[in-house]
């Protein structure tokens, strides 16, 4: 019988961030406290910009926009939040959505995958992801259960299980 397998990586729905965005970009617009302040959030380039005329105002679009994407179902671990930057008059704040698992995470998450996990299971990076194969079907899930109990500082999803 042939190994069973999965792929652990981290990647982030374009569109649901899009989504959240969008949904940040209304309520800014309709909400009392950011009326007539020049607050706005959207895309620059890659990254998302923040920008309101005072500090407490920017932060309050960063944390209306994390539980847009808390709603959305996208990890809190895959933005990268800068500190509000004063510009002129206004306050900036940019974002990133960090993908991919580098290879010192993707050694560490192996590395706890051959120490706790049971034994038979190979972990294999590939590129920005990690392939883990075993025998047994209940292995695999039993290295899903070990890495959803630790706390990594980057996001984790599962995908491609034969």
């Amino acid at each position: 019988m042939a190994d069973s397998s999965f792929d652990i990586v981290s990647k982030v729905e374009r569109q649901e961030v899009d989504n959240a965005l969008n949904q940040t970009a209304k309520e800014v617009s309709q909400r009392y406290d950011f009326k007539n302040v020049g607050a706005s959030i959207a895309w620059s380039g890659e990254k998302i910009l923040m920008q309101a005329n005072t500090e407490e105002r920017v932060s309050a679009i960063l944390d209306v926009f994390q539980s847009k994407l808390i709603k959305r179902g996208i990890s809190l671990k895959a933005l990268d939040a800068g500190e509000p930057q004063q510009s002129g008059r206004e306050y900036k704040i940019f974002a990133s959505i960090e993908e991919g698992i580098t290879q010192e995470n993707a050694k560490k998450v192996a590395k706890i995958i051959r120490d706790e996990g049971p034994k038979g299971v190979k972990a294999l990076v590939q590129g920005d992801e990690l392939r883990v194969s075993s025998k047994s079907r209940d292995d695999l899930q039993a290295v899903q259960a070990l890495l959803k109990g630790q706390d990594f500082d980057f996001a984790l999803q599962y995908v491609n299980y034969r």
